[in-house]
């Protein structure tokens, strides 16, 4: 509550919510440039996401092709994406928990936390 028993400041509220709702748009767009990697099978597959888990690259090592066996590397593929969207997931986290704690803590719509 407000010390001395005041009535809240409808207009600070109002300042304080924009700054906040600034701040969560200054952290998703940091989140969408910023790029995390995931990678499997002892790095002979990288993926790279976005922090907000767009894919933007992944790199398979010659080593990992082998035409008989298609089936391991695409589970090598597959983790490693699962292994980048892990990690930008954790980015989030560390980016936009503050400001959803910030929000009252009840999370925000869309975000995994």
């Amino acid at each position: 509550m407000i010390p001395g028993g005041g009535q809240p400041n409808m207009q600070q509220l109002l300042q304080q919510a924009q700054k906040m709702q600034q701040d969560l748009q200054r952290a998703q767009e940091e989140l969408a440039r910023t790029e995390v990697e995931g990678q499997a099978g002892g790095g002979l597959v990288r993926a790279t996401v976005t922090g907000s888990g767009e894919l933007r690259g992944l790199k398979i090592d010659p080593k990992a092709v082998d035409p008989e066996d298609t089936e391991t590397l695409a589970d090598l593929v597959v983790a490693a994406i699962q292994a980048a969207n892990e990690n930008a997931q954790t980015l989030q986290q560390q980016k936009l928990g503050p400001l959803a704690q910030g929000l009252g803590g009840g999370g925000i719509p869309g975000l995994p936390f």
